[in-house]
């Protein structure tokens, strides 16, 4: 059963590995430190696997380890990156690149992380309430409320920036 669910780990990774780097990507800004929590996010995985029971739970949990890992890299380093032009081009030649509105993308970038994590897992990764809700560790009330609440600042947001370049 062991050796069965690292097989389906391996599958998993191997599947949505562009998913997984985009969401690493998408809290670090950086190449070389998306792929570092990836690395580390499959080790994590790797000593306890052994943990997961049912097989159709490896891509949640998998990703529920990424955040974390992504959210501690940032926690260790302190620093959030900007995205630049020069970012958004190399990354593009990497991986088809979802984040198609520019605006949305500096908006995205200045909520609390609590809030654009429900965002980037629900609209960019498509995961479900319940997925999303396994993968912050919150019930599925809480991670409702955090969506709604993270709709609500991305729109004020836009809003603001929207009047701001129109004076």
């Amino acid at each position: 059963m062991k050796e069965n669910m690292q097989e389906y780990f391996v599958e998993c990774i191997t599947k949505h590995k562009a998913d997984f780097y985009r969401l690493a990507f998408s809290y670090v800004k950086s190449e070389a430190d998306a792929l570092d929590i990836i690395q580390d996010s499959i080790q994590k995985a790797l000593t306890s696997i052994h943990t997961i029971k049912n097989k159709d739970a490896i891509k949640s949990w998998f990703y529920k380890i990424v955040v974390h890992t992504s959210i501690d890299h940032l926690r260790k380093n302190k620093k959030m990156i900007v995205m630049n032009q020069e970012n958004l081009v190399h990354l593009n030649g990497l991986v088809e690149d979802n984040y198609e509105n520019i605006d949305l993308k500096i908006q995205l970038d200045r909520l609390p992380v609590k809030y654009k994590t429900v965002i980037v897992l629900r609209y960019f990764e498509d995961l479900s309430l319940e997925e999303i809700s396994y993968v912050i560790g919150k019930n599925l009330s809480t991670t409702k409320t955090r969506l709604y609440k993270a709709i609500k600042l991305l729109r004020q947001n836009i809003s603001k920036e929207e009047l701001n370049n129109h004076e």
